[in-house]
């Protein structure tokens, strides 16, 4: 037999059409293909797991219900408490690191402040010494007169 005759096509309620094909020898579960209604593909095709909770009927009094929608509102509340808290703890945060490039900022400014005046001394010595120190070869020989004729 070939594929195409072990297909098995149904349309659901929601105008999707399901392809049905045998599993194959290997024990694997079969999973439906979904695939739309209309050859250009026009409406979504919706998964197995979606179709049926539109149309089913809920029953606002029963105790399952009650109980998701507490689950849900409890939920809800955790989720919110934890966005709320994730965003108090991201302002802190950013204080503490304006805080701390302040403070850096200032050191900064400090130790610029600090390198030019060290860097001032450093040229008006240099300049002084350079004004005492003789080249070398024109040094006077008034250390020892005795040897400066023989």
């Amino acid at each position: 037999m070939s594929k195409i005759s072990q297909q098995n096509t149904t349309t659901d309620a929601n105008g999707v059409s399901v392809i049905h094909t045998p599993a194959h020898t290997s024990g694997l579960q079969q999973v439906p293909q979904l695939v739309p209604v209309s050859p250009g593909g026009g409406g979504k095709a919706v998964p197995p797991s979606k179709q049926g909770k539109k149309n089913s009927f809920v029953d606002r009094n029963s105790d399952e219900y009650r109980q998701r929608r507490e689950r849900n509102n409890m939920a809800v509340k955790k989720s919110r408490l934890k966005s709320k808290q994730k965003a108090q703890d991201t302002l802190q945060r950013v204080n503490q690191l304006k805080e701390e490039n302040e403070r850096l900022e200032a050191k900064i400014k400090l130790l610029t402040k600090e390198l030019s005046v060290l860097k001032d001394l450093f040229l008006e010595h240099a300049h002084s010494f350079a004004d005492n120190v003789q080249p070398v070869g024109t040094e006077t020989s008034t250390a020892n007169p005795e040897n400066s004729g023989q």
